[in-house]
């Protein structure tokens, strides 16, 4: 007798099981919770915009009598300022006292949920409006004269006929991608040295991995580049100095990520290649090291981020004009205008770079940890 199975549906969990799940309370401090955030967030950006965020001052006018940024500053010492910061102060003691209530009201686990992003939000914004109420009790006009100068940054990053910005994230990338290139293929090498069972072998390896990551990079790149090449007569260029030196200390750090990665393999996986007749490098190369770097690819991608930052250490080796990465550039316009929004420049400049690079390890890592690695790539 066949028995007659009742197929069900896997119970919702997407938003509109949360949305249906909520009640009154819960949904008034979700509510008051992203108001609050929101206040914070969008309320000054509207007061500074309606007082304008630069403005031109006439030839020959001292900078204490007009500056671009006067009106920025008198944004941020407006009433209206003042205002969105009570508000939102107000909003999150009302968030706070909803999330009590509905605390010992919820019923479920969406209700709670719920609750407690409220609650989390409007702390947040607290957090945000207690922050810029102590940054108006300081000099704030004295520090958008020095920092807060968007005119300036309008000429880093649009100026005719290629803008500073673009050059030197061009350079940035080129001297990190480089850098990469020898650093991973000369790293794996490394390793595998250093596991080797002979001492010759595995000592200059060892030696080599503790010098560069014993000293720092500032040292090395210093040594090389005003000491060691001239010393030895060498015929290279200040920009093949810097991709070398980056490349090679990388090699040190990236050799530790892939022997941590390929010990990390089961012994097991060694000792079943040899039985099948593989020599000892070729059980490396066919069986253990392939598995090994799918392990290591989300650690040494953020080893190339920490690399793109690095690259701003180069500026010590005094490159040419075109040759400057984000940070030198930046430099030159501290120096010719002596405002540090150029060092504003040069970080949103880095970020636009690395932020991506972050986002790309976090996708590889969850592809990792699914199984999906032959999605990768």
């Amino acid at each position: 007798m066949a028995l007659a199975v009742e197929q069900r549906t896997p119970p919702d969990r997407g938003l509109r099981y949360f949305i249906a799940n909520q009640n009154h309370w819960s949904w008034l401090a979700l509510g008051l919770g992203i108001a609050t955030l929101l206040m914070m967030l969008l309320g000054p950006l509207l007061v500074l915009n309606s007082h304008g965020w630069t403005q031109e001052c006439p030839e020959g006018v001292s900078v204490v009598d007009c500056s671009p940024t006067d009106p920025l500053a008198e944004g941020f010492m407006s009433d209206g300022l003042r205002l969105v910061i009570q508000v939102t102060q107000i909003l999150a003691v009302a968030t706070l006292i909803a999330v009590f209530i509905s605390w010992r009201r919820y019923q479920n686990r969406q209700q709670k949920e719920a609750t407690v992003a409220g609650g989390v939000l409007a702390v947040q914004g607290l957090a945000l409006a207690v922050g810029l109420s102590w940054f108006r009790g300081s000099d704030v006009e004295r520090f958008a004269r020095n920092f807060l100068d968007l005119s300036l940054l309008k000429e880093y990053f649009m100026s005719p006929p290629v803008p500073d910005f673009l050059n030197g994230a061009k350079n940035t990338l080129i001297l990190s991608l480089l850098g990469a290139a020898l650093g991973f293929g000369l790293g794996l090498m490394l390793a595998l040295f250093t596991m080797s069972n002979r001492s010759v072998i595995r000592a200059p390896a060892r030696l080599y991995i503790n010098f560069f990551r014993g000293t720092p990079l500032i040292w090395q790149i210093s040594f090389a580049g005003i000491g060691l090449v001239p010393a030895l007569r060498l015929n290279l260029s200040m920009y093949t100095i810097a991709i070398l030196v980056l490349g090679l200390n990388l090699a040190a750090y990236s050799a530790e990520v892939y022997r941590a990665g390929i010990q990390s393999i089961e012994r097991g996986q060694m000792e079943a290649s040899r039985t099948l007749g593989l020599t000892y490098f070729q059980s490396l190369r066919y069986v253990v090291v392939p598995q090994a770097i799918r392990r290591v690819i989300p650690p040494l991608l953020n080893e190339f981020v920490i690399l793109i930052k690095d690259t701003s250490l180069v500026s010590v080796l005094g490159l040419t004009i075109k040759q400057k990465e984000l940070l030198g550039v930046g430099r030159d316009i501290y120096a010719t205008t002596f405002d540090a929004t150029a060092w504003l420049g040069a970080a949103i400049g880095f970020l636009v770079i690395t932020i991506p690079m972050i986002r790309i390890v976090t996708i590889v890592e969850r592809r990792m940890r699914s199984g999906l690695t032959s999605a990768i790539g």
